[in-house]
């Protein structure tokens, strides 16, 4: 939301802002909130990618950690500094990382098994060289949503397929914090005008980005626990410090 400050960065070139003040705390900082609520989401997908690593879960869960937070740390780029470039590091490794999901969500039933990595990677570079030429505005948004939604079935199927209680709860987790955090986003950008005058601005889009930060680490812990399950490693779902939920396997000596 611009107010006028002189930035470090100069003026505002992105298509987008949210309902924060601009640059209120910082001369190098556009949103306090928005940049820094990314920080528990790379707290959060580091905390994964350790359990990852640790157990040795095949690598495709390695890199979705890693996509985490390499888009976090691409939103707080973004939210500082509100230019153009920043904006599309933002929102191309959004794309990417819901083409990575669409891959862990359909890959294990996929016949032919090159083809859905080579066109994915296809796409996603298309879509990346576009990007950097069109701005696409609300066709993002749409697009975006779209990819969202092509995911949904098949969480769904792993969902009704899935046993365990525990597993189940990270599913629903999963989908509280999507919906609580949508309408966060939504209202930050609808009812901008009209939180803008009260005493104090509740940061809907910062509460978003924490939101979804919970969000991406139930969804990629529950994804685990169903691969695991289908490879027979006997997952069960343990918390850490008895709050923050990561799976626990145990390999066949065999694998």
């Amino acid at each position: 939301m611009a107010d006028g400050i002189s930035s470090f960065w100069g003026p505002v070139t992105s298509t987008s802002e949210c309902c924060e003040k601009n640059y209120a705390y910082s001369s190098y900082i556009a949103e306090f909130y928005n940049t820094m609520s990314n920080i528990l989401t790379i707290l959060l997908a580091f905390i994964g990618l350790v359990n990852a690593i640790r157990q040795r879960f095949e690598k495709r869960f390695t890199v979705l950690h890693v996509s985490n937070m390499i888009l976090a740390i691409g939103s707080m780029l973004y939210h500082a500094t509100l230019q153009r470039l920043q904006q599309q590091g933002d929102e191309t490794p959004m794309v990417w990382e819901m083409l990575l999901y669409m891959y862990i969500l359909y890959s294990p039933d996929w016949h032919y098994r090159s083809t859905m990595p080579t066109f994915l990677f296809l796409y996603g570079a298309i879509f990346a060289v576009v990007h950097s030429v069109i701005r696409f505005g609300i066709g993002f948004k749409v697009h975006y949503v779209i990819l969202c939604l092509l995911c949904i079935p098949r969480m769904y199927k792993y969902y009704i397929h899935t046993n365990d209680a525990s597993a189940k709860k990270l599913a629903k987790l999963y989908v509280a914090t999507l919906s609580l955090g949508s309408l966060c986003w939504f209202f930050d950008r609808v009812f901008c005008k009209q939180i803008s005058s009260w005493p104090i601005n509740p940061q809907g889009h910062a509460l978003w980005h924490l939101l979804m930060g919970f969000n991406s680490y139930f969804a990629n812990t529950f994804l685990m626990f169903c691969r695991a399950q289908q490879r027979g490693w006997a997952p069960k779902v343990v918390y850490l410090m008895g709050i923050l939920p990561y799976v626990k396997i145990e390999k066949p000596k065999t694998q």
